[in-house]
């Protein structure tokens, strides 16, 4: 609580700071005329807005999740391509209430005219200070004030939680973009060894085939040999090297047909994962380009901040040069009034004072009179009076 002069000082100011905001309201032009629920409707539809493009974030954030884990516990076509299906709809959802988010921003009523930003600030203003100024005339005190600061603090808190939001929701595109790199050189790696395994068995296979030439080679040597033996023995190894060429044959022709087997599963396998990649690199892109106009946009929007930021600074310098003056020109009209108060109480006591010393001495007019008939007249009078 102020004292009765402090009050009434700082009424004063504030009393002169409401007119001279009257008058620059009455000079403005009119950007259109404030609905008292205007801030209401528009929040509430921001509101609604954030809450359901949170929902589809967090829905095609598990969308993912359960797409890798079905990649990693089953290799089933058709449940692959069920999940990607929902993956492409839940991207599209989000790209769609994205769109229609920042349509909602530029179309907003209220922050697409910065006279009319200024004219509401200054209507705010006058209204704080006018209801401070009744309060100091009548209670000496200043709670509108302060709870009208402590109303914008708490609303520019939660611009600041907004603006990290925002923020938090950038690391995590980064982080997201991260993983995805991650898996594609997973993906190559995995290529790269497949196509490794199978040049491996292309060289056991060529190796295979080498070492049965020469085995039957050796063999049909031998035989030539043996034939100068007896025919039974020559005939039981002849029907021998037989059944061991057939059984290599036909280990050579199940190596031949797990071969092929094993190069159709791996090109089919290499063609799906490149159409995967083709995918991820195309929304990649789409992602980039969204987010670089969004922050396009936010860019735009902060700049306008910061020259309304300016212009209300000027504003408020030459607002606080005029009070300042105005606060010097009255401390310079109040000392006068003391010294000339003072300096009247000083004459007024000077001349008590001569008038005393002139009574007590008898100087002027009330010094001794001289004898004659006027002191003797001035006796008989005062015996009669007596």
């Amino acid at each position: 609580m102020l004292c009765g002069v402090d009050a009434i000082h700082v009424a004063t100011v504030l009393e002169d700071c409401c007119d001279q905001l009257s008058i620059l309201g009455r000079i403005m032009p009119h950007s259109f005329d404030m609905r008292q629920d205007a801030y209401e409707i528009v929040d509430n539809d921001v509101s609604e807005l954030l809450d359901s493009q949170r929902q589809l974030e967090s829905r095609y954030q598990s969308v993912l999740a359960r797409k890798m884990d079905v990649r990693q516990m089953t290799q089933n076509t058709d449940k692959l391509n069920l999940i990607e299906k929902e993956v492409l709809k839940t991207g599209g959802d989000l790209k769609n209430s994205t769109h229609v988010f920042r349509r909602s921003l530029r179309q907003n009523p209220l922050t697409s005219d910065n006279t009319a930003k200024i004219q509401h600030d200054r209507i705010f203003l006058e209204a704080v200070m006018s209801e401070t100024m009744g309060e100091l005339i009548h209670n000496r005190t200043f709670l509108a004030l302060l709870e009208a600061v402590e109303l914008e603090k708490k609303r520019k808190a939660s611009l600041q939680n907004t603006i990290q939001k925002e923020e938090d929701g950038r690391k995590r595109v980064r982080q997201l973009q991260k993983q995805l790199l991650d898996v594609k050189k997973e993906k190559e790696t995995e290529v790269q060894n497949r196509e490794e395994m199978i040049a491996h068995l292309k060289d056991q296979l060529q190796e295979m085939k080498a070492k049965t030439n020469m085995e039957g080679k050796y063999i049909k040597k031998c035989a030539e040999v043996a034939v100068t033996q007896t025919q039974k023995r020559c005939f039981l190894s002849e029907q021998e090297m037989k059944d061991e060429t057939e059984n290599l044959q036909n280990q050579i022709d199940k190596e031949t047909r797990a071969n092929s087997e094993i190069e159709a599963f791996l090109r089919n396998h290499h063609s799906n994962l490149e159409k995967k990649l083709d995918f991820w690199q195309e929304k990649y892109e789409k992602d980039v380009e969204a987010k670089q106009h969004e922050l396009d946009v936010l860019k735009a929007s902060k700049a306008k901040d910061l020259e309304r930021l300016q212009e209300l600074t000027k504003l408020y310098k030459e607002y606080e040069q005029v009070v300042v003056e105005d606060r010097i020109e009255k401390e310079k009209i109040r000392r006068k009034d003391e010294m000339e108060a003072i300096e009247l109480k000083g004459a007024v006591k000077v001349q008590a004072w001569w008038r005393g010393m002139m009574v007590r001495k008898g100087f002027g007019p009330y010094g001794k009179k001289k004898k004659g008939k006027k002191g003797k007249k001035g006796k008989k009078g005062k015996k009669k009076g007596k």
